[in-house]
């Protein structure tokens, strides 16, 4: 490829980079518009808001319907505990994934809808247990190339990409400072476009969310490796700056977390958003 045609190719994959990121601001909404307040301003707490990673198939992704609201697997189910506890619980879409973080260090929204857990993240927000789901983490890299990968130091002197704020559990993000080179990009799409276009040697990502983006946007030229990097457990959280982080609250939300993940429901509603993200339907 000439150097013309590579500056073109890179000219147009920085154009849908910032469309897509457009596009996930434009279906942002400031969530601490939605509180609602009695008519002394008090918060309600039987209205909690919460939101999560927008770029998460089948957990959470955003609606199209104008709402500004995250649907999916982890919606449903955030839906599901309020519903058992006596709690309305609206998921909405605040925009990127770091974005939602640092809404929950100001107390912008109450809860997320699916976080790892990691030491820095207790300085700002509660984890409710048991985990709803467990997630593997794998390495991406383009279909022709084969780096042996089959521990985390096979990963030393390579280009690296992950998307912004994540993490893939304590031991590995503390692994990955100390020895590893990997750039942060604002999201999954651009991290897969960029490694489309040998814009990186490896991806590091959740298993079937990174399934789910590359044959939605048709990239079929990249693989994953059957060693995983973490096994990592998705738990509800919420907000130390929330006026509704109370203890009587974190018990209700406890009580219905516990009945529900006995029950098993996370399951069906994992099938039933993996075939509502695969056919595009809200």
């Amino acid at each position: 490829m000439d150097m013309q045609l590579m500056t073109r190719t890179g000219y147009l994959a920085s154009i849908c980079v910032a469309g897509l990121i457009a596009a996930n601001i434009a279906h942002a909404k400031d969530a601490s518009q939605n509180f609602a307040v009695d008519n002394g301003g008090v918060r309600d707490c039987n209205h909690l808001i919460a939101s999560g990673n927008p770029d998460y198939p089948p957990y959470l992704w955003p609606a199209d319907d104008g709402s500004g609201h995250l649907i999916g697997a982890a919606a449903e189910f955030l839906q599901r505990v309020g519903d058992a506890a006596g709690i309305n619980i609206e998921v909405v879409n605040t925009g990127s994934w770091g974005r939602v973080q640092q809404h929950m260090r100001e107390g912008g929204i109450d809860m997320i809808a699916g976080a790892f857990f990691t030491v820095p993240r207790l300085e700002y927000m509660d984890y409710f247990y048991p985990a709803f789901q467990g997630t593997r983490t794998v390495i991406w890299t383009k279909a022709n190339i084969d780096i042996n990968y089959r521990q985390w130091s096979d990963l030393r002197g390579l280009e690296g990409l992950t998307v912004i704020n994540n993490s893939f559990g304590q031991e590995f993000d503390s692994y990955a400072v100390q020895n590893l080179t990997i750039r942060e990009v604002p999201s999954l799409e651009q991290g897969l476009m960029m490694l489309d276009r040998n814009r990186g040697e490896y991806l590091i990502y959740e298993e079937f969310p990174g399934k789910a983006f590359a044959a939605r946007e048709k990239i079929d030229d990249i693989r994953s490796y059957d060693i995983a990097v973490s096994e990592e457990s998705l738990y509800l959280t919420m907000s130390h700056k929330s006026p509704c982080n109370t203890g009587a609250m974190r018990g209700r939300i406890a009580q219905a977390l516990f009945k529900l993940v006995g029950d098993g429901v996370m399951d069906e509603m994992l099938e039933a958003s993996i075939a509502r993200w695969s056919t595009g339907t809200n």
